[in-house]
């Protein structure tokens, strides 16, 4: 019978699966990328085609692909393995309902929301209003079965039944985020009367739900409903979904994000979905957060572009501010497109697709902007207007890390102020930022000891040079730890044939031997390696002695406190001798 692990192994590639997920370039055999579970300038992180594995020589995090899903998915293995096995189109065996992971029943319950809204818009009477508002507002019938619209009834337990008659519990419908319970215990559906937006994940799995209120055209004007509750309602933060951390429409708009170099940022569902009808789709929403240090390190992955098409009041939203401080602190390069005044990406092409792309080609450098916006808002030529004009554009001059770019901004800011630029200099030098620091994803790596090290530097110069193996005696081997040792053993009988050291290794022993082997093949050494290896023997024999000696030593003082005599004189006899073979 065939393992499912294997068989998903076997089916993907490693390479094309890291590479959905980070920026690769090709390193000779190998492809190296910035690692994404660490912050660094120069990529240490490699992905080995031929052994179907990937390693970071810089945090010293690596695994096979299932291994990097868990990490960059923060996910136990089995949902990691849920994910691959639908990418690879595996069928994984049912699990009995009391089995399966909290997380996997509320991807099921999400799924068959999202499929219990989806009916109620295609086949309900109000559904039929529904279908003639989204094509007003310019949603072809395409694009409602691609973004997977639905519609919330107006009822309170519609969704809450369904879901119960298909064996989920109350408590799991409200871990899910789509049921609410009050005060009194009343529990109800959290969604009701609403035009529904599935929010997918990366793999385009659905964990969550936007929803807008919809009233009837019929009873317009006799419900009080659209002045007494939220226009937009989300599926608060649970175990699948944290709206810090997601990016509506990216599972769809990533190929093109990488493809056009850039990607578009907008606020709204509607705004992301007349988007990709146009053409245009490496655009991505927000969905009302501002930009946050996980979303960008996401963002990261796939291009260092971003266009901002959104709302910038640069005077007042501080939080919009804060994100594009984050996005320039990590070397993002951030244009804006500026919008009719009033209008929206979803405005602009409702009226014209063409507008939407001109647009986007005509976006504006970040810094243009906030010179033209600021200068717009307040009367450059008053005291009041100067001090409102520097409160907004200081801080942002601050941030430039590049001083010659600094200098033309501070002459401009002169220019237009019409002051000395040895006066800006002058506040400049008193403003004082604080940038929040991005959180990357973590990956643990334990740390290893001196002997450790030494014993897999050993490994590495034997991969580098394998005529090494004869300066390993028999009797050497006594002073490796016991995986090491094993795996020595078996490379000394066996030598570097892979396939044979596969079936001869414990797993563990053989995935070291693998990502040894890859450092080996993308680190070039100089000096004598000959020399190297019986340094860093002979310091693993010092090693596993001066261990021993410290042992004896706790012995003898325990056998003097019991006034063991003879063995306190065995003890040291044994002490010398290792001693002496130390000093040799």
């Amino acid at each position: 019978m065939t393992n499912p692990i294997e068989e998903i192994k076997n089916r993907l590639d490693i390479v094309e699966v890291i590479g959905s997920y980070i920026k690769l370039k090709k390193a000779g055999a190998n492809y190296r990328a910035l690692c994404p579970f660490h912050s660094e300038k120069k990529p240490s992180f490699f992905v080995s085609p031929s052994r179907q594995i990937w390693k970071c020589f810089g945090c010293g995090a690596g695994g096979d692909v299932f291994a990097f899903v868990k990490a960059i998915e923060g996910v136990e293995f089995a949902d990691a393995l849920r994910i691959l096995a639908k990418r690879a189109g595996v069928e994984l065996k049912p699990v009995r309902p009391e089995l399966r992971t909290e997380r996997q029943r509320l991807y099921e319950i999400c799924e068959l929301s999202c499929k219990f809204f989806e009916k109620q818009l295609r086949e309900s009477k109000i559904g039929g209003e529904v279908k003639d508002y989204l094509k007003k507002r310019g949603i072809n019938e395409e694009s409602r079965e691609i973004w997977r619209l639905g519609y919330a009834p107006d009822t309170w337990h519609g969704l809450s039944d369904f879901l119960i008659t298909r064996g989920y519990k109350k408590e799991e419908i409200l871990r899910a985020g789509l049921a609410v319970k009050d005060e009194r215990g009343n529990f109800y559906d959290r969604f009701r009367g609403r035009i529904m937006f599935p929010i997918f994940d990366f793999n385009s799995q659905v964990i969550s739900f936007g929803g807008r209120i919809f009233e009837s055209p019929k009873l317009k004007g006799k419900s009080p409903k659209s002045e007494t509750i939220a226009k937009y309602m989300n599926t608060p933060n649970t175990l699948l979904y944290d709206k810090s951390k997601v990016l509506y429409g990216l599972d769809k708009a990533k190929v093109e994000i990488r493809k056009r170099g850039g990607c578009v940022l907008v606020e709204g569902y509607i705004d992301v979905i007349l988007s990709h009808q146009t053409g245009i789709k490496n655009v991505v929403a927000t969905s009302g957060t501002a930009l946050t240090p996980y979303q960008l390190s996401i963002l990261k992955r796939y291009s260092e572009n971003l266009i901002l098409a959104f709302d910038m009041d640069v005077a007042g939203d501080a939080a919009t501010k804060r994100g594009i401080d984050l996005a320039q602190k990590r070397g993002f390069e951030i244009k804006v497109a500026v919008l009719p005044e009033g209008k929206d990406p979803a405005d602009v092409i409702c009226q014209n697709g063409r507008d939407w792309v001109k647009c986007l080609e005509n976006a504006k450098s970040i810094l243009d902007f906030y010179f033209e916006n600021a200068f717009s808002k307040f009367d450059s030529k008053t005291p009041d207007g100067k001090r409102e004009i520097s409160k907004i554009l200081l801080p942002v001059l601050k941030r430039i890390p590049n001083k010659i770019l600094q200098s033309h901004w501070v002459q401009k800011l002169a220019k237009g102020l019409q002051v000395r630029e040895k006066d800006i200099l002058e506040e400049l030098e008193k403003v004082e930022i604080q940038v929040e620091e991005p959180k990357e994803p973590t990956f643990k790596v334990l740390p290893k000891s001196r002997k450790r090290l030494l014993e897999e530097r050993l490994i590495f110069l034997l991969f580098k040079d394998f005529k090494n193996i004869e300066l390993l005696k028999k009797e050497d081997f006594e002073f490796f730890s016991p995986e090491i040792a094993k795996a020595l053993s078996v490379l000394k009988n066996i030598g570097l044939n892979f396939d044979k050291l596969k079936k001869a290794l414990p797993p563990a022993s053989f995935d070291l031997l693998n990502f040894i082997s890859l450092e080996a093949e993308i680190k070039e050494e100089e000096g004598d390696l000959k020399e190297e290896f019986e340094k860093c023997l002979k310091e693993i024999k010092a090693l596993r002695i001066k261990d021993e000696l410290k042992e004896i030593s706790r012995q003898i003082r325990e056998a003097e406190e019991q006034k063991e005599s003879q063995k306190v004189k065995s003890l040291t006899e044994r002490f010398n001798e290792l001693t002496k073979k130390l000093n040799t």
